[in-house]
């Protein structure tokens, strides 16, 4: 069977859009792009524009970035018309999403930097708010997604910036189909499949069509499911399962007074989802207000930070309970609170009193976390004073019959508080569509007989508390966790938890990383939070901040504040002040808090691409803090010594499973005590028996397997490395690329075991490294196309190189191989000069450095006497050479050298990449507006090149 051509698949899409009321224009450029806006404009504001004030409107349009151009679109522009009358002209109907224009065209042709040419365009009142761009059957749609990421470097932004209107792209191979927001930020990972509401993929090109570009789903979708991210400042859609859930939420709302909750797994975005329906829900007329609760301190303020990341100024945080019954009095339609403090305007009889007015108003409550915070007295106290009152719950882990917990009230289930469940999306559906990551699991203590998964830390049947507090015991698991954390986290790229059973046995490990610190035995960052004024001896208590506690919870925890536990916590607080220049303590609740929030942002920001090594902290050990509702995309690893169960296991798991990027392949869980019986119970109570395969990667060898597979492709492909040299064209290039790819991704999962080993693989690790330079010099060379303007099939083909790491090699390491080299004897000379030039080849950061590396070997090691001098010798030439990059780079861009070089050091140092108007403040002369754009770029190009090169990797 031959593949679908592009032509084809585009034409049969055309076709099937205006069988769906789409109207088909011609467009072919930019030009019939503007005149076409005009004409629907007019049409859609029932007027006509003179062409001035036609031209004052696209002056408008044309400013703002894809951002600022989204809030353009859905507001009105008021313009005076020539006879000096006013008009407010509209974009977008967002009530009314049926009364837009809809059109579609395809092939229209814009030139910016390059010359481009989009698929098929979809427009809304003339202007583009859907590009889809097709592959040809048989081709990954990463392929699409990497093409739109070149279009907006090089032509979007032409022509009036029009297409940075875009709201939402589709990408497609005919057999899968995916929509993303317009957000330049994301990877491939923020794509997505549509589905129908139970969860089944709808990924056939022809039936996304029929289900999401109806005019009607499409223009709702614009108008209510794109959301503003004002901290990030990007566009952000919903997922099809929160779609789901925000209409049924608002239906009922509206036909009803039924309560009800939403199961919707860990990881899956239930805040987005939360407050999407909150927004809709608070403009219904029969609404008076929304209440939205949280059972924690510290998710109070998170959730106000994201709501108000959503829509600016949307919620302001409640910070004690006589501002909640300020908000609960006033015109607020949205309220943001804690539980305890919900709990205390309804219970104490001074604000009691101003509130009576609001018992028969219709005030929908909707709580965040609903397992953990709704099986005391407060729901019932909630209920009874709200008489009109409507509940709403969101939970990942809803509580059945078989993990709930027992209070005077008796055993309750999230049905007996909340009634039916009204969507579904278990953990098995986010690992289907990729929107969080499965679980490795590796058990370590006596339970396999071979492997690096065996250490004699107890007998398996022995379960008392005095073996697992025994000090032998936690300094095994300690030595296992320096041994391994590197290997886990790709060598601190990312950060662990380590769960711990009681406070007591927390003093205990701190105590001794500590010591191992000291000693030399490791360089990791290790903090530590817990709450000193709580008894934590039983393993399932909740961890609080102080201030948190609810006189009516379910399960009263016995108070004790010991000076000891205490003592030891400002201590430890005290080591991580010296570690980070902060001054944090527990003489209050706030300090403490502050103390938290430190940490929480610490983690939270090392995805950001401005994060600093030096904020790095790689563990936090805790007892039951961090453990449910924290996120944090850069904790990849949680090591555990405690015994966890049902929603328990499943939410502390889940905070290593978010989805970032290639390397990020799976959430790692490292267990130090048996608890596969409490996860396969935990998994088949939250999805079914059958899951657990789907859930938890398969075991070592397995993966191994698949190694070979892809080993085995590749040599069909390629039998040596030298034969990528003598592929016949780009398309025998391409599927090196694609065989080799399949062969990283497989040993990235590996090596994320502790029992990898090269010996287990039908290839050598200098044989792989071969391969694996071949496959960066084709990189090298398609960046190298892409600078000469020359197209290739291969300009859209993602290298992943994130997958591409190794131990910490570095400049200074490389030193210490010089060194070795100058003391050898010229027999060994030869191959460890071999040696050190194929490290550099194989190494991304040290690559771009191989041809400097390699001159000073050649011109300068011979006439250096003393191998101690080495190290001073090479900074000094590093500098020269580094001089003269700069010189150089200065009088071919024309640029004034001190200014640029004070704009290399604050990007340096912040990682802020430069506005282009600081770009042109460096040049002699400012470029014309046709040419700013591209020699911008170009000079931040050669910007970034330069601190490649000569920065980054430059310390030891």
């Amino acid at each position: 069977m031959t593949k679908q051509p592009e032509a084809i698949l585009e034409y049969n899409l055309i076709q099937q859009l205006v069988g769906l009321d789409y109207q088909l224009v011609k467009i072919p450029d930019g030009n019939a792009l503007v005149s076409n806006l005009k004409a629907q404009l007019e049409g859609f504001n029932k007027t006509v524009f003179s062409t001035k004030e036609f031209d004052t409107i696209l002056n408008h349009l044309a400013k703002g970035n894809v951002f600022e151009k989204a809030k353009t679109l859905r507001d009105r522009f008021n313009i005076t018309r020539d006879n000096g009358d006013s008009f407010y002209v509209r974009f977008f109907n967002n009530e009314y999403w049926t009364s837009n224009l809809f059109q579609v065209t395809n092939q229209i042709t814009q030139e910016g930097t390059y010359k481009n040419r989009y698929d098929v365009t979809l427009l809304v009142n003339g202007l583009p708010l859907v590009q889809i761009e097709l592959k040809r059957r048989g081709l990954e749609i990463k392929e699409a997604f990497n093409q739109i990421n070149r279009y907006q470097r090089h032509s979007f932004w032409s022509n009036h910036g029009l297409f940075q209107y875009v709201q939402l792209f589709v990408i497609s191979n005919g057999v899968n189909t995916k929509y993303l927001a317009n957000n330049k930020l994301q990877s491939v990972k923020q794509t997505f499949f549509w589905a129908d509401v139970n969860n089944k993929n709808i990924t056939d090109l022809t039936e996304f069509a029929n289900s999401f570009l109806k005019p009607n789903h499409l223009g709702k979708m614009i108008a209510q499911y794109v959301v503003h991210n004002e901290t990030h400042k990007i566009l952000m859609v919903l997922r099809p399962y929160q779609f789901y859930a925000t209409e049924k939420l608002v239906n009922q709302v509206a036909t009803s007074n039924d309560n009800g909750y939403i199961w919707h797994t860990t990881g899956s975005g239930k805040t987005l989802t939360s407050f999407k329906a909150s927004q809709i829900i608070m403009n219904l007329p029969n609404v008076h207000k929304v209440v939205f609760v949280v059972d924690r301190k510290d998710l109070d303020y998170q959730t106000m930070l994201e709501f108000n990341s959503f829509k600016k100024d949307s919620v302001d945080v409640t910070d004690n309970t006589q501002s909640l019954v300020r908000q609960l009095k006033d015109n607020s339609k949205l309220v943001l609170t804690t539980i305890q403090k919900l709990n205390n305007a309804i219970s104490k009889a001074n604000y009691e009193k101003s509130l009576t007015h609001l018992q028969d108003k219709k005030v929908v409550f909707i709580f965040d976390e609903c397992h953990r915070s709704q099986f005391g007295d407060t729901h019932k106290e909630i209920t009874k004073y709200f008489k009109n009152s409507q509940l709403f719950g969101f939970t990942g882990t809803p509580i059945f019959k078989d993990n709930a917990s027992k209070n005077h009230l008796g055993k309750r289930t999230t049905k007996d508080l909340f009634g039916s469940c009204m969507h579904k999306y278990v953990i098995t559906d986010a690992i289907k569509d990729q929107n969080v990551l499965r679980f490795g699991i590796e058990y370590v203590g006596k339970y396999k007989q071979k492997g690096n998964t065996l250490i004699d830390i107890e007998v398996e049947d022995i379960n008392t508390a005095e073996v697992f507090a025994d000090e032998k015991r936690l300094e095994k698991i300690a030595d296992y966790m320096i041994a391994y954390h590197n290997q886990k986290t790709f060598n601190k790229d990312y950060s662990a938890l380590f769960a711990v059973s009681n406070i007591d046995t927390l003093i205990k490990y701190y105590d001794i990383f500590k010591r191992k610190k000291e000693a030399g035995e490791h360089d990791l960052r290790i903090a530590t939070i817990f709450s000193y004024g709580t008894n934590e001896d039983d393993e399932d208590a909740q961890d609080y901040i102080p201030g948190d506690q609810l006189p009516q919870a379910a399960e009263p925890n016995l108070a004790y504040k010991t000076s000891h536990t205490r003592e030891k916590l400002d201590a430890y607080i005290s080591d991580y002040n010296k570690m980070y220049n902060t001054s944090f303590s527990t003489k209050d609740s706030q300090q403490f808090e502050n103390y938290f929030k430190d940490i929480s942002k610490r983690l939270k920001e090392r995805e950001k691409t401005t994060f600093q090594d030096k904020d790095r902290l790689d563990i936090v050990i805790v007892v039951n803090m961090m453990l449910t509702g924290f996120d944090a995309k850069k904790v990849n690893t949680l090591y555990v010594d405690k015994n966890l169960k049902y929603h328990g296991l499943i939410q502390a798991y889940s905070r290593t499973n978010r989805i970032l990027g290639e390397q990020k392949s799976q959430g790692n869980i490292l267990c130090f005590r048996n608890l596969k019986k409490a996860t396969d119970e935990a998994i088949t109570l939250f999805s079914n028996k059958d899951a657990i395969e789907d859930i938890i990667l398969p075991p070592y060898e397995t993966i191994a397997e698949k190694f070979d597979d892809a080993l085995k492709n590749l040599l069909e492909i390629v039998p040596t490395f030298q034969s990528v040299d003598t592929l016949p064209s780009e398309t025998e290039e391409l599927l090196f690329i694609e065989a080799f790819r399949r062969l990283l991704r497989a040993k990235n999962v590996l090596e994320s075991y502790t029992d990898f080993d090269w010996e287990d693989l039908g290839i050598d690790e200098q044989t792989f490294e071969d391969y694996k330079s071949k496959y960066l010099d084709l990189h090298d060379k398609v960046k190298n196309d892409r600078e000469k303007h020359k197209t290739s099939i291969l300009d859209d083909i993602d290298f992943e190189l994130e997958l591409i790491h190794r131990d910490q090699i570095n400049v200074a390491y490389i030193l210490q191989l010089l060194a070795k080299l100058k003391h050898s004897k010229s027999a060994d000379a030869k191959a460890q000069k071999k040696a050190i030039i194929d490290m550099l080849s194989g190494d991304i950061q040290l690559r771009s450095k191989r041809e400097l590396i390699e001159k000073f070997i050649e011109e300068n090691l011979p006439h250096i006497n003393d191998v101690d001098a080495i190290q001073d010798e090479f900074e000094r030439f590093w500098h020269e050479e580094k001089v003269l990059a700069l010189s150089k780079m200065c009088d071919e861009e024309q640029l004034d050298q001190k200014q640029f070089q004070a704009l290399i050091e604050s990007y340096t140092y912040s990682g802020r990449e430069p506005l282009r108007d600081e770009v042109f403040k460096c040049l002699d002369n400012r470029p014309s507006i046709l040419k700013a754009r591209e020699i911008g770029e170009r000079i931040l190009d050669k910007m970034k090149e330069f601190v490649q090169v000569f920065v980054e990797g430059m310390t030891a």
